[in-house]
Order: C-alpha cells, then structure tokens, then sequence
C-alpha cells in the first residue's frame, strides 16, 4: 500500500510534545508536493499544522520537503487508508490528473479514490478539504472536468463535513504545466502566437487558494459549501498571453501570427503521443479543450465569505503579477522551457538517423577503419554494435522513464567514438568537415537536456 517516512527529528507521536498539549492540528495533504499541494502544506505550516504528506514519488518528496512527515503511494491505489487516516483532524485533497497516460488514470484519482477515501472518513467524520477546478460538470467537453466532477458528487453525497474549492487559472512564482507553458509563449521572440483569441480566463494566485485552503481548515467556512476560487475579471485568453509577456519584462510583439486551430491540434497529438511515453507534456488535447471552453467562475460566494467571514481576498491578475515581479531566473525559465522538448526531439533524430546510415551504408562506414589497418571482421562488428547502439538510445531518450539514462548514454558512447577515432582513426581530427569535433556539440546538447529535465 506504501510507506511511511519520517523527518528527521520527528518522534513517532503524530504531533510531539507540542501536539500533546493540544496546540497543533494534523493535516493530511494528498499530492503534497504538487504546484498547489506544495503551496497548502507551507501555508498550514505557517499556520501552526503539523502536516503529513502522500505523494508516490519518495525522491521529489524528500527532496522538496524532507520537513514533513510522508506516506509514499499511488493514491488511486490505495485500498485501505486507516493507517494513514490515522490521529488525522483534516484531509486535503490536492491530488489530481490532467489526461490519462503513462502512470495516470482519471478515474483511478478523481473518482475511485475519492469513493475509498469518503468511506473511510465516513465513521470518523473527519472534515475534508478537496480541491477541484472551476467549470467542471458532468457534460463538460474534457474527461478531466467530467471525473471531477463525478469526484464532487461523491463528496457531496457522503454526510462528511466538507468544502470544495475550485480554483480557476491559478499563478504563481512558480510554474508547472499549463502556467509554464504560458510563461513559455509569452517568451517567444519577435513574434507572438495568436491562439484562441475568442477563449474567456480568469485566474487566482496560487498564495490565496493555499491561503483559502488553511482558512478552510481552520473551520473559517462553513462546512457543505462548493466555491469557486476567482478574481472578479473575465479576459481573454490572448489578453492574459500578452499581459504574462509585460510580466516577464519582454518589450511587445512587433508581429502576432494567428496559429490554425488544426496545427494546434496537431501538436496535441504529439503531445498525446508523449503523455503515453511518461512526459507531462502541457499542451494536451485536454489543455486545449479546456481553455477554449473556458477558464472562469463566479468569484460571488467567496467575496460573501470575505466580508461575511473574514476570508482571504481573491485579487484580479493585475495585482497578483505587480506583488510578484518577475527576475531573471524567470526570465531564463521561459525561455528555456520548450527548449527541452526541442533538445530531446532533435537528438532522438540524430541517434536514431545516424545508426540507420550506418546500416544503409555499412559497407562505406566499414572502410573507414579497415583503411586504417583494422580487419574486416572487427570493422563489421564496430559498426554494427554502434549502428544498433545508436538506434536503441535515439529510441530510449524519447520514453520519459529512460532519458535520463540515454541521455547518460549518448554522452558516454560519444565520449567512446572520439577515444576509439584517436586510437584507430586519428587523421579524422583534421579533417576539414570536422566529424570529430562535431561530437563535442552532441555531448553539450545532452548534458543541457539533463540538466533540464527534472520537472518539479
């Protein structure tokens, strides 16, 4: 089912001596180091929370947090979530999937998991904090709104004590998925893509729904209520491209080239194609659909709750990006965030395409070293393995879980062609095409696509 992993210094008590006396809640965060999940577990911190987290990646978590408690599974597995529900006084569910792919499955985490979990907080009664997204409905066009919202009528229909939130277009100073990707097209030189003009967003900072979230928790809303989490504008989407461009400090476009809807959805294709090979790529079909839909909501009841409750106030996009300056690191990121998809794609082709030549052109890539004095048969063999070599890691580098691995890979066999070229073919150091001194742009490409290729 997974386990259980303390930080250091933590006893096994769920809230030590400070949690004896009473004077810290537990909270339960799923998907804790997420873009919205990591954001909740600092804010219940600040608030005096002890936080647990549940995420399946032992690696990411404690490397972002090793401060917290952690139980590491898959959450649309679990079958039995006693131990982890275990001296919990409120659940927050920040889990969540865009499509199906390598490793997610709608229903396994909106839905199943949902439906295991309410039952298990059922004989406890304890509250439950869920995240959703603005605009979801069972006819929605995306099968992301529509597990969504078969999620909240679960939780609607279960007798718990529960709040639903559902954030709109949410920014932050950091960026993941489709605020990186907006970040990455506001980015781009001279000219500025023109995508969707007609499509209507509306956005929240990602500091107020964890500070909605907390507010939450510590019983400020009443329980029962379903809220969107929206400032009070509605703008379209190309509209906000060009105010995230202002944001980052680029000067305007001098040129905007409308982008056809079928090479857009083309793209997704590929982005599809990716997902099912383990990349989180932003530009899905379900991406694409959701924001010609429609990223809005109506900011109404939680502004009751705001001068009702003293809640937190949602503030428009405006303000949010003028109490965030954008730096240089977030200029560099920008920037770089499609160049990885570009770096991967462009040295699988070269992998790939040099091995097949040298299939195809066995025979001439051959004489290369037996003109050099070696024999036929280890000639054949050379280029033979490093044909097949060759076709294997243009072909690994593009499957997410083995990237980093070929890409691992390319830098060490290219290491190994210029040793064996100085031993056996040294004279291809002068040659005025270069071949050898081409390799050393190869092995910077592949160090490059490592070095960008964590993605939280």
């Amino acid at each position: 089912m997974g386990d259980t992993v303390q930080p250091a210094g933590i006893s096994g008590d769920r809230t030590g001596e400070a949690g004896a006396k009473g004077s810290k809640r537990h909270a339960l965060v799923l998907g804790a180091y997420g873009l919205i999940g990591s954001a909740i577990v600092a804010q219940l911190l600040r608030d005096g929370f002890e936080v647990t987290g549940v995420g399946r990646n032992p690696d990411v978590a404690q490397r972002l947090m090793p401060h917290i408690r952690w139980h590491f599974a898959d959450i649309g597995q679990i079958t039995d979530w006693a131990p982890i529900l275990s001296n919990v006084d409120v659940v927050i569910n920040a889990s969540g999937a865009l499509q199906d792919g390598a490793g997610d499955d709608l229903t396994a985490i909106h839905v199943t998991a949902i439906e295991r979990l309410t039952a298990a907080l059922s004989p406890r009664q304890t509250p439950l904090i869920h995240i959703s997204a603005a605009g979801v409905s069972p006819d929605a066009p995306t099968s992301f709104y529509r597990t969504k919202a078969q999620g909240d009528a679960i939780i609607c229909a279960s007798g718990l004590p529960y709040v639903i939130l559902r954030p709109t277009l949410v920014i932050g100073p950091q960026a993941y998925g489709g605020t990186a990707l907006l970040r990455a097209a506001a980015a781009l030189p001279v000219a500025g893509p023109v995508v969707m003009p007609g499509a209507q967003v509306s956005a929240v900072s990602l500091a107020q729904v964890a500070q909605a979230v907390s507010f939450a928790a510590r019983g400020g809303v009443p329980w029962g209520q379903v809220l969107d989490l929206t400032e009070g504008e509605v703008r379209s989407f190309d509209d906000t491209l060009v105010m995230m461009r202002s944001w980052l400090g680029f000067r305007p476009w001098r040129l905007r080239l409308p982008v056809l809807r079928a090479l857009m959805a083309l793209v997704a294709k590929g982005a599809d194609l990716a997902g099912h090979l383990g990349w989180r790529a932003p530009l899905r079909s379900t991406a694409l659909r959701q924001i010609d839909y429609g990223i809005t909501g109506d900011p109404g009841p939680w502004q009751a709750l705001v001068r009702d409750h003293g809640a937190p106030a949602i503030t428009p996009l405006p303000q949010v990006l003028r109490d965030m300056p954008a730096t240089l690191q977030d200029r560099w990121f920008s920037r770089a965030y499609l160049c990885l998809p570009m770096l991967v794609l462009g040295l699988s082709l070269f992998w790939i395409l040099s091995g097949v030549i040298g299939v195809f052109q066995f025979t001439d890539a051959q004489r290369v070293l037996t003109d050099r004095g070696m024999g036929a048969g280890l000639a054949g063999l050379f280029v033979g393995l490093g044909s097949a070599v060759d076709i294997l890691l243009g072909a690994a580098v593009l499957h997410r879980r083995f990237a980093r691995r070929a890409l691992g890979g390319m830098v060490c066999v290219s290491l190994a062609y210029m040793l064996g070229a100085s031993l056996f073919a040294s004279d291809l150091w002068a040659d005025p095409l270069g071949p050898m001194v081409k390799v050393l742009p190869g092995i910077l490409a592949a160090l490059t696509a490592m070095a960008l290729l964590e993605e939280r």
